[in-house]
């Protein structure tokens, strides 16, 4: 479909950031004169200069915040329109020298007396930046010099061309054919796969898998060469900033504790039996000899269909949130009404789905929706991110409004936990009953046990690098097909497309991300399980997790509404809802 053939109101409102180009335009040209900090320069340790930049670094990073999101939004509508791939370039070099202009700051900031920073914490002239300030105290040891920070600045772009250019090989350059869809031949779009990868012709799954990897396979030795040097970056920058490896430098930066990270890997790695019991029971149920990665997302029970439209979608989920309360159905309905939305799979148009948004405008959610059930849970989850948002950006001044990435999904996936609990709630026969504990299983499956896997294939790709070897693709394949084994056990073939997979994540570009996904379900099941056992109580603090953005450490933040990830037992909670899901599904299935 070409995005001509969108009906308007399936497409996001981006004039309600910038209602013209030309007005961006008039925007950038403004940013561009603005740019100037560097009269500031030495000046820091005068409480008065100090705060007069920090307010002008805020509003400077919030104009170029909206300058970037109606760049990126547009270019992301149509990955080969020229204009606004231009336009999106223009703002990452403009982002490159922002870099540049403030390299100073955290280098002359950790130069400061300690008692000098300690004392602005309790000067209410800089509430705003209290948890910066105590991130910088922090930072001390792994700070470096002007001319140091200042290169690291001008090399912006280069630090992070890796995952623009899988975007753009991903998005343009995979050759993906076509393939006979419902009668006729259609192009394999990466939502058109998973659309198979969950239907029941497995004949089809074969065929769309084999397809689809081979398109991978053969710019395999590119997209290697492509991770291959984000990982080389990673290590640099760890050792520029003297961390002991890339993991403790990305914990680092998000202010948590190696325990949670810890205490995950240990959780998943200890209950492990229950999902190869999973994966057994879904060899038997379909009856294979052989059961293979394209079997993994097959329905398990029959006579059982689940395809809504868009409209109707969305209605359900304001129904499956209503224990959230009605301003928050309030919410989610204008986000519909008022197209903060970009709904249909469209030439050009970037894959998957995500959430964005910037200071002083309302998010918004990019689709591409199919009328499957995991894109009914997708439009809960994208717009748990943007309510997330919606609600920092309400109630916190900029400097604290953009919560840390270890909580960013947090949120979406209280959405969809919630969704799936209403929908099993409300389950009218034990067929649909029987297919929501599948999709439950099959949903914890993708995002707690996957996510961690990718973690550990993140660590050990990294692990590789530090320790000075080579990593190649032959190696790359060889640890994730190890890992896989580990992870699936023996009822499934691990054959050597799938040892391959790790080729078309692009979440691997931002590294050590996956993971908190993982943390992520795991603070979801317990705040979803915390709402519907003790009510509004536990409503009210989640929404004072919502609201607070940044202004403390995340882990902090998951406390206010019940949940400590440096204790050990959501983590349990977590696998022992897996395992009694399972359990659940298992009786009545009759295994």
């Amino acid at each position: 479909m070409k995005r001509q053939e969108v009906k308007e109101d399936y497409k996001w409102k981006l004039e309600d950031i910038y209602p013209t180009d030309e007005k961006w335009e008039e925007d950038f040209q403004r940013a561009q004169k603005e740019l100037s900090f560097a009269a500031y320069a030495g000046k820091l340790g005068d409480k008065g200069k100090l705060l007069e930049f920090l307010r002008k670094n805020d509003a400077f990073a919030a104009l170029l915040d909206r300058l970037a999101s109606y760049a990126h939004m547009r270019n992301d509508e149509d990955k080969s329109v020229e204009k606004y791939s231009a336009q999106f370039s223009r703002v990452i070099s403009l982002y490159t020298a922002y870099s540049t202009e403030i390299a100073f700051f955290e280098p002359e900031m950790a130069k400061l007396p300690e008692e000098y920073l300690a004392s602005l914490l309790t000067d209410g002239d800089f509430s705003d930046y209290d948890y910066q300030l105590k991130r910088i105290i922090a930072n001390k040891p792994h700070s470096v010099s002007e001319a140091e920070e200042r290169i690291i600045g001008m090399s912006y772009e280069v630090f992070n061309q890796f995952g623009d250019i899988f975007e753009m090989i991903d998005t343009l350059d995979v050759p993906l054919p076509e393939i006979e869809y419902e009668g006729k031949p259609v192009k394999l779009t990466h939502g058109l796969y998973g659309a198979i990868l969950h239907s029941p012709d497995r004949e089809k799954r074969r065929e769309a898998f084999e397809k689809y990897y081979a398109a991978y396979g053969s710019l395999l030795n590119t997209l290697a060469a492509t991770y291959i040097g984000n990982v080389k970056s990673d290590v640099l920058l760890s050792r520029v900033y003297r961390f002991g490896s890339c993991l403790e430098r990305a914990l680092f930066n998000e202010d948590v504790d190696k325990c949670v990270y810890e205490n995950l890997l240990k959780a998943v790695d200890a209950n492990l039996s229950s999902m190869h019991r999973y994966i057994a029971d879904r060899k038997k149920i379909l009856g294979y000899d052989k059961l293979c990665f394209y079997d993994v997302y097959a329905p398990l029970v029959e006579g059982v269909e689940f395809k809504l439209g868009y409209e109707e979608a969305f209605d359900y989920v304001i129904k499956g949130l209503s224990v959230l309360g009605e301003n928050y159905q309030k919410l989610l309905e204008k986000g519909r009404s008022e197209r903060w939305i970009d709904v249909e799979e469209t030439e050009g148009k970037r894959s998957g789905a995500y959430s964005s948004g910037c200071y002083g405008v309302h998010p918004y959610v990019l689709l591409n929706y199919q009328p499957t059930v995991s894109d009914v849970f997708t439009i809960a989850h994208e717009m748990g991110h943007s309510l997330h948002t919606y609600f920092s950006n309400e109630a916190q001044p900029y400097a604290k409004s953009q919560y840390r990435i270890f909580v960013a999904e947090v949120a979406s996936t209280v959405n969809e936990v919630l969704l799936l609990k209403y929908m099993l709630a409300n389950a009218n026969d034990d067929d649909f009953k029987k297919y929501l504990l599948n999709y439950h299983l099959d949903s914890m499956r993708a995002t707690l046990h996957r996510q961690t896997m990718f973690a550990e294939f993140e660590s050990e790709a990294h692990a590789v690098a530090e320790r000075g070897e080579a990593l190649t693709k032959e190696l790359m394949c060889s640890i994730y097909k190890e890992i896989g084994k580990k992870y699936y056990g023996d009822a499934i073939e691990h054959d050597y497309n799938i040892s391959c997979e790790w080729a078309r994540i692009p979440h691997f570009y931002t590294s050590f991300y996956v993971y908190k996904y993982a943390t992520g379900i795991t603070a979801a099941i317990n705040i979803a399980n915390r709402i519907l056992t003790e009510g509004e109580p536990a409503v009210q603090d989640y929404f004072k997790f919502l609201k607070g953005g940044s202004s403390t450490d995340p882990v902090s933040l998951l406390k206010l509404a019940g949940v400590d990830l440096t204790d050990t037992k959501p983590f349990e909670v977590a696998m022992k809802e897996f395992d009694d899901t399972l359990t659940e599904f298992e009786k009545l299935m009759g295994i």
